[in-house]
């Protein structure tokens, strides 16, 4: 299916990496549910293991099922290859990876996931990383920001909590300047909405929990690879371009090109770092996908009448929705998501903390919970809960004040949607 490019995104949705079980004809992937698979001989084995051949051995590594929900996120985003792992922040750990070394830092959005923030700001310490945040809408502060020990720029196409988006094509112009790889979380927009690699980015992220599943039921990450960029240009990615020990000199890039990042991430993340896909997991996602795009379409029809009404309500200050006309990003929805502005936004009410916890006590239909992409309606008070371990200063920067509560719209009737909306804010605002 990745050599049919006249096929279209519905299309590739449910056929991309999809074929017939050779063994039983079945026509859904079948869940692989084991560890290891039998070499024809010891010859094949070898081979598998100098990367010569390209099969199965161990599923820390590579699986069936896994392998063609690889085939087809690849494929919905254009890119070279995909590797898949356990979570959104397995997949952000894997893409930086095999760029970064103690003393390098990546320059990353101040609007991002609490959690990212947590991971970026604090946990990749560990490993001797650094992180510098910027206001990504400050084109001059970004391109300052770099400096010789840089690897990577990182932001969301679709900022979580607040919906904000991401003019990536004025970053890729930057990370380009500076010979440096851009990576995208696509998490919130999905490749339905953004494909953020035809925008100039290198590699693309996610987290499969939300959007792609889109259902609850399983975590998973998945980091696709462009395949566009030169990683023995500068000589700063040696993982990538260097000559590797564990496999007899290897060199990545040279030896599979644009497949390179890709390679790296199954032979060397998936297998030191372990980060692995179940296949049951794997399935839930692929189930998903096929999907994608009717969900993403009610999602954002649904947010565009849910956040036009919220506009209009007396105890809600602001909507930060950028499908809103007065929204400053709202011009940015026809060339970045030219589908939709997404269905992720926040609240800000005029009755401050203690008014968002009666809110989202209130709610009936929409769900108190530390997740958002679902088909069912999510609300999330950030400053309490996914961005709770951040400063005022950080929480203000994304989005996230005490003041805020963040929405994630599904895919239910919008009239009910609103309905409950609207006896919550009557009861927050008593």
């Amino acid at each position: 299916m990745t050599d049919a490019p006249n096929y279209g995104f519905e299309t590739l949705q449910i056929h991309a990496g999809a074929r017939p079980d050779p063994a039983t004809g079945a026509r859904q992937v079948p869940i692989y549910q084991t560890t290891s698979y039998v070499f024809r001989d010891a010859d094949h084995a070898a081979a598998l293991f100098n990367l010569q051949e390209v099969g199965y051995i161990y599923s820390r590594l590579t699986n069936p099922t896994v392998a063609a929900l690889q085939e087809r996120i690849a494929t919905l985003e254009g890119g070279a290859g995909a590797v898949c792992c356990s979570s959104g922040h397995a997949a952000q750990i894997m893409a930086l990876f095999p760029l970064m070394g103690p003393g390098l830092n990546v320059v990353v959005s101040t609007r991002l996931y609490g959690g990212s923030i947590t991971q970026l700001s604090q946990t990749i310490k560990r490993f001797g990383w650094s992180a510098k945040f910027v206001d990504f809408d400050d084109l001059d502060a970004v391109s300052a920001a770099i400096d010789d020990d840089t690897r990577a720029i990182f932001c969301e196409s679709i900022a979580n909590p607040g919906g904000y988006i991401t003019d990536l094509d004025a970053i890729a112009k930057i990370s380009d300047a500076a010979g440096l790889p851009l990576i995208v979380d696509n998490t919130s927009a999905t490749p339905y909405l953004c494909r953020p690699i035809e925008h100039g980015a290198t590699l693309v992220v996610h987290s499969m929990t939300k959007y792609l599943t889109g259902n609850g039921t399983v975590t998973g990450g998945c980091i696709v690879d462009s395949g566009n960029f030169d990683w023995s240009a500068s000589g700063k990615f040696p993982s990538l371009s260097d000559p590797e020990p564990a496999y007899h000199g290897l060199k990545f890039h040279e030896t599979f090109g644009p497949l390179a990042f890709t390679f790296h991430g199954i032979a060397i993340g998936l297998r030191d770092l372990g980060m692995t896909l179940n296949p049951q997991a794997a399935h839930y996602t692929l189930m998903g996908i096929e999907t994608l795009s009717l969900r993403m379409e009610r999602h954002v029809t649904n947010a565009e009448k849910v956040a036009g009404w919220l506009e209009t309500q007396d105890s809600v200050e602001s909507v930060t929705y950028a499908g809103l006309k007065s929204s400053p990003y709202h011009d940015r929805v026809e060339r970045i998501c030219p589908k939709g502005a997404g269905g992720l936004f926040t609240i800000q009410l005029k009755d401050g903390y203690d008014a968002c916890i009666k809110f989202v006590d209130s709610l009936e239909i929409f769900s108190h919970v530390a997740n958002l992409g679902d088909t069912r309606s999510l609300v999330t008070h950030a400053a309490s809960t996914t961005h709770r371990q951040l400063s005022d200063e950080q929480l203000a920067a994304a989005g996230a004040g005490p003041d805020i509560v963040r929405i994630s719209i599904g895919i239910e009737d919008a009239d009910d949607l609103i309905a409950d909306l609207s006896q919550a804010l009557e009861k927050a605002s008593a």
